[in-house]
């Protein structure tokens, strides 16, 4: 009876033993299987959510940082083309190091850079087409003739999304600028990011590097909003400018950082004659929380290519850090095309050479062909609320003789000088207009018009149609594998 009931127990004993063993290795079992396939959810905010998704891993993608990938991104865009009038679609860059040649967008999609992903431009010149030169400008830039496609490109297109979680582009610009400074270019540098002829275009959230030229290069385009970009490159790159808006309509640009080699935000629209001819201006842009370290350029420049037209741009809430210029006006004899309508309200300028500089004999051109009787119009210029310190000379400007610069207001401007400031704090040659509440006193040709007058200078109260524009949540879940 006891050996029965003590083999009866041990029965149990050994049962209850495979169960729990059992329990344990499915459990163990389960564990693994989930951390063999995770879920990673993403939201992002975007104009515009898309139906379809794809991984560039889908099309041969190999992120190590060595193996071309042009091949791979192009057949992605091509093949998810196909979904524009199905909901559109979205190509989804994962970690890791992705080498590729220029490579063309498509309308209704989105390329999204994951945090981690790093597009690395290639140091192939064979991966890089020649493409003409654009009409409103009649020649490339660094050469005579045709130019090198940008990095990222799309033509005629609508509804582009160029976004991220902070991924980063790399332009590995390094190669581009020895070339430049050797003049070995036979044609002009790429950019990073250009659209052209195109309408509804966000480009947010993503860190570029290294630009072999500018960076981000909307033209001929509408509706576009550019926010939360960290762009960076060292401050003796030649030309690395950070956002050209250029012959745009309707452009937001908002809450962005950048280093650069050139100006900030460089506002154009065409080059002499060729602008002229063209005849697209650059309106309604809306540039606010942007800060700016460019020793060598401006914060914001409007021009040199200019002869298109610039009209009703309005900035805020600007900081500039040992950056050369506040709001730069860049123009001269042979330009034509206007700058009008500007308003600056907001400006927090520390370690400048000026706070204010307006040039009229910025003679760089196209070719020889251009109007000298082609004088630009540069009238209603805005700048209210301005702090600056350890600046040497509050101002430049300098209108065109027979052609004055009118219509200049400066208002609640303290601009605190540097050690060794120049001896005069206003140079004003050929401009007109008034100022209210600034130090130290301006020049005679703007008259200050009492502390009554403080704010006397305009900035509209009316919004513009992109700033009515509201991003959308939308969303990817990637399958991960560990």
């Amino acid at each position: 009876m006891g050996r029965s009931w003590r083999s009866s127990a041990s029965i149990q004993a050994i049962w209850v033993i495979m169960l729990v063993l059992g329990v344990l290795l499915s459990t163990r079992t389960t564990v693994e299987g989930r951390k063999a396939r995770i879920m990673e959810s993403i939201e992002y905010p975007a104009i515009s959510c898309r139906g379809h998704s794809a991984s560039i891993t889908d099309y041969g993608g190999v992120g190590d940082g060595k193996a071309s990938n042009t091949k791979a991104f192009k057949d992605a865009v091509n093949h998810l083309s196909q979904y524009g009038s199905d909901g559109g679609a979205q190509l989804i860059v994962p970690a890791g190091k992705w080498l590729t040649g220029s490579f063309n967008l498509t309308s209704h999609f989105t390329l999204f850079l994951h945090k981690d992903a790093v597009l690395l431009a290639s140091q192939d010149i064979n991966e890089w087409p020649v493409i003409d030169p654009l009409p409103s400008y009649g020649r490339g830039r660094d050469a005579v003739g045709g130019r090198y496609i940008s990095f990222i490109f799309g033509t005629n297109l609508t509804d582009v999304v160029i976004t991220g979680d902070n991924g980063t582009i790399d332009g590995q610009g390094a190669l581009w600028w020895q070339q430049f400074h050797k003049k070995k270019l036979k044609y002009t540098r790429p950019y990073m990011i250009e659209i052209m002829h195109s309408d509804t275009i966000q480009i947010s959230n993503l860190t570029l590097v290294n630009s072999p030229a500018w960076n981000v290069h909307p033209i001929y385009s509408s509706n576009i909003i550019i926010q939360g970009m960290t762009i960076l490159a060292p401050v003796t790159s030649p030309n690395t400018d950070g956002i050209n808006p250029d012959s745009c309509t309707g452009t937001r640009i908002q809450d962005c950082y950048i280093v650069s080699g050139d100006d900030c935000v460089a506002v154009k629209s065409g080059w002499d004659e060729y602008g002229i001819s063209y005849g697209m201006p650059t309106k309604q842009l809306v540039i606010r929380r942007l800060t700016c370290i460019s020793p060598y350029s401006a914060t914001i420049a409007l021009g040199s290519e200019m002869s298109g037209g610039i009209q009703d741009v309005r900035a805020e809430d600007i900081v500039a850090i040992n950056t050369e210029s506040g709001v730069r006006i860049k123009t001269g004899v042979g330009r034509g095309g206007y700058v009008k309508d500007i308003y600056v309200r907001g400006m927090s300028l520390h370690t400048m050479k000026w706070a204010f500089w307006i040039t009229g004999n910025y003679g760089s051109h196209a070719d020889t062909h251009y109007d000298p009787k082609a004088v630009p119009v540069i009238q209603k210029i805005n700048y209210m609320n301005v702090v600056a310190e350890n600046v040497s000379m509050a101002a430049r400007l300098e209108g065109i003789s027979g052609d004055p610069f009118t219509g200049i207001c400066i208002s609640n401007a303290t601009i605190g000088l540097a050690k060794k400031a120049k001896k005069v704090p206003w140079t004003c040659t050929d401009i007109k207009g008034m100022t209210s509440g600034v130090t130290p006193p301006p020049c005679g040709l703007l008259p200050d018009q009492g502390p009554e007058k403080i704010g006397m200078c305009d900035f509209p109260q009316d919004s513009l149609p992109i700033d009515a524009v509201e991003l959308k949540m939308c969303s990817y879940t990637a399958m991960n594998h560990i």
